[in-house]
């Protein structure tokens, strides 16, 4: 389909503006993660959009019965809010609820006069991420059907319960009606979070970005509660408050156990070193832009590309760690061409110019397994034979036999036993040891939900990560 013309197309088109949004009680998924979300449930997706009639998310949503519209690059791109479109959009119905849907026995979100789409989205992701109970915008804050906010809740907007439009008085009269304490979060609290009660049903209010809580709201609210920051850093981003506040919680939740905190701090130190680097090119660009060459700004620039890489990389294993221990993970198998899942994280690792070449060594062509998850595993393996090993490239192999998965990457020039080798799985403080802290454990973790399993050992000074995965050719 190539015209712009096409009723359905049109149709879908006026879902950018929010009062078409408003109006139809629809909304537009962009992209392979949100509508493959949006699939899992029947008959969420009403129509998807795609450039290739056989991806393999239009061909599951075709067999299950969704309207599967072929659409020319141009009309995609008209679809769609981002620069790079990924080939798939779908229309879903509206999923906001009314305040009674919020769980009275958890943590909820409530966002006063929130106005970025990508804070708001990135709340949502956090708060899935942690377990809470539900979101609640109020009247006054960005649409959570805004295109780029559901493009950064990365399907989470799916997962729990959203609750939007209501007056911030009735929203706190309501939760707390329900027994929720209101925890007002503010840079002038007066309590620290961390020695704040968190216990039984919270609800943390967040205020707008550039003007915080008003003081009538701050005046409803039990607690007036601040992130303490030891650095000198003035303040943290909203979004990056609100997962600290979330996550803080879901730290403590009994049911969780040692295996949380653990995973909380451990996630915590990794997400220091790409964070500190990236604000180090950015604070050198910023004062030396004119002094630099073409070429030293590039390669600043391709670090801090490098380092978000790394960053969104760690937050997908810290969300999947997290549904593990809830039981709240899911898997989705796709058709996947392993070479070029190799290929793409080989071409990811070169924006490092000191990262050792990743090599594909496999005889597997493709599997049916989560092309994302499998990814994430990968990412984990190789970034640990980076920190352990010192000699020559990575391979990553890959085989099918009797139904089964077998990857593994590895390298030599190592100093660890298969003991040890295999001891890097498990969870562990920062300032114990180099490496990463949280991809391997996350990596087993996963595997294990899937019916499979992940190893570690050493042959002939070689380390050596396995993971084994029940598929099909």
């Amino acid at each position: 389909m190539t015209s712009l013309r096409n009723p359905k197309v049109a149709a879908a088109m006026r879902l950018k503006k929010r009062a078409f949004r408003d109006h139809d009680g629809r909304f537009l998924v962009e992209g392979a993660q949100g509508v493959a979300e949006a699939l899992a449930e029947p008959e969420r997706l009403e129509m998807l959009f795609t450039t290739d009639d056989r991806d393999p998310i239009a061909v599951r949503a075709r067999d299950v019965g969704v309207d599967v519209v072929v659409v020319s690059d141009d009309v995609m791109g008209r679809l769609t809010s981002t620069v790079t479109p990924q080939g798939l959009v779908g229309v879903v119905p509206v999923v906001d609820l009314g305040l009674d849907a919020v769980l009275a026995d958890g943590c909820v979100a409530v966002l006063h006069e929130i106005r970025d789409p990508g804070n708001a989205g990135t709340v949502l992701r956090s708060a899935d991420a942690a377990g809470a109970s539900g979101v609640v915008f109020t009247s006054g804050s960005v649409d959570v059907y805004n295109p780029k906010t559901v493009r950064a809740s990365a399907g989470s907007l799916f997962h729990l319960p959203v609750v939007r439009g209501v007056a911030p008085g009735e929203a706190l009269d309501h939760l707390r009606r329900g027994g929720h304490r209101i925890l007002a979060m503010a840079a002038e609290g007066t309590e620290d979070l961390y020695r704040t009660d968190l216990s039984g049903p919270v609800a943390f209010v967040f205020g707008n970005e550039a003007h915080g809580l008003p003081a009538d709201l701050m005046d409803m609210a039990d607690r007036v509660v601040r992130v303490p920051i030891e650095g000198k850093a003035e303040s943290l981003n909203l979004a990056a408050a609100a997962s600290v506040c979330l996550f803080e919680w879901a730290r403590r939740r009994e049911h969780r156990g040692e295996d949380l905190d653990a995973i909380i701090s451990a996630a915590a130190h990794d997400i220091r070193s790409p964070l500190t680097a990236m604000k180090e090119f950015g604070y050198a660009l910023e004062k030396r832009w004119n002094q630099m060459t073409d070429e030293q700004r590039t390669i600043m620039l391709r670090g801090i590309v490098h380092d978000a890489d790394r960053m969104d990389t760690i937050i997908r294993q810290l969300i999947d760690a997290a549904r593990v221990v809830g039981g709240r993970l899911e898997i989705f198998r796709e058709r996947t061409d392993l070479p070029d899942l190799v290929l793409s994280i080989a071409e990811q690792q070169r924006r490092d110019p000191d990262h050792p070449p990743v090599e594909w060594a496999g005889t597997a062509a493709d599997a049916l397994v989560d092309p994302s998850r499998l990814k994430t595993t990968i990412l984990a393996f190789i970034e640990s034979l980076v920190w352990w090993c010192t000699d020559g490239p990575i391979r990553v192999d890959a085989r099918l036999v009797s139904g089964w998965l077998s990857v593994t990457a590895s390298r030599a020039g190592v100093d660890l036993t298969s003991e040890q080798a295999d001891g890097l799985f498990l969870p562990r403080q920062p300032g114990t040891g180099a490496g990463s802290k949280i991809g391997l454990f996350v990596a087993r973790a996963v595997a294990e939900a899937q019916g499979g399993r992940a190893w570690g050992e050493v042959t002939d000074g070689r380390l050596a990560f396995h993971v084994e995965l029940p598929t099909e050719s």
